[in-house]
């Protein structure tokens, strides 16, 4: 599944959601929703992202030439998972600054510098390495780095100076629209429910979710059954 939700400049937003491999027009789907938010040709946006090639192929088919980031929710979040798995490593001299350098990691990453980031990483996997065979902790947090070394190789290119933007007052993070996800999706399709969902059940779900949660299901079901806007308008009002 795919969920988001578009913010214009003044504040407006809407949610949207959908299953890639069910809807047959994901692309249009997404783009209507911007239109129907005063989308125009040749206008800037800024897209953020987790940084999945799926969500970046639907942000750069809508507008390849705007802005788009690798969202620093995402970034940190991976970040503090390792550093609180490196407080478990064993005490050892060539361990002991793992934790630091994660934070190193982190403050480089910030400040848009992915060079000495990833550099850094590299030299704390060969830190790592000599001890996953003896320890669990150094090779689950080997393999956890490896990974998000990965991760940032991949999005380099959509890592800007995040502190500088922090100053300024643009957007670094989708922190919102985990919020959304929570909203449209976890209510009904969290691990919890006991529930198994098709593909088309979970998008159908979507679809209402998004439209009840932008207000517009009343005015969806008027459009397909005309007969329900004199039914709605002549419904009594509540004391």
């Amino acid at each position: 599944m795919i969920v988001g939700k578009s913010v214009t400049y003044e504040g407006d937003a809407k949610c949207f959601g959908f299953v890639h491999d069910y809807d047959e027009k994901p692309k249009r789907r997404l783009y209507e929703v911007l239109q129907s938010q005063g989308l125009q040709m040749n206008q800037d946006i800024t897209f953020l992202s987790d940084g999945g090639d799926t969500v970046r192929d639907l942000q750069f088919y809508i507008s390849p030439w705007s802005e788009h980031v690798l969202d620093w929710f995402h970034v940190t979040m991976r970040l503090t998972v390792m550093r609180n798995t490196a407080k478990g490593l064993p005490d050892h001299d060539d361990l002991q600054d793992v934790p630091e350098n994660l934070g190193r990691v982190k403050w480089y990453l910030w400040h848009g510098n992915v060079f000495r980031a990833l550099q850094l990483l590299h030299l704390i996997e060969m830190d790592l390495e000599i001890f996953e065979i003896e320890n669990e902790v150094a090779r689950k947090l080997l393999k956890a780095m490896q990974a998000f070394g990965g991760y940032i190789e991949v999005n380099r290119n959509f890592i800007p100076n995040y502190g500088e933007r922090y100053r300024y007052g643009e957007t670094i993070s989708t922190a919102f629209v985990e919020s959304t996800v929570n909203w449209v999706v976890s209510k009904r399709m969290v691990k919890k429910q006991q529930m198994s969902w098709t593909k088309k059940g979970a998008h159908l779900l979507l679809q209402a979710r998004t439209k009840t949660l932008n207000g517009e299901l009343q005015d969806t079901f008027c459009h397909w059954y005309p007969s329900m806007v004199s039914a709605v308008e002549n419904l009594p009002l509540a004391v």
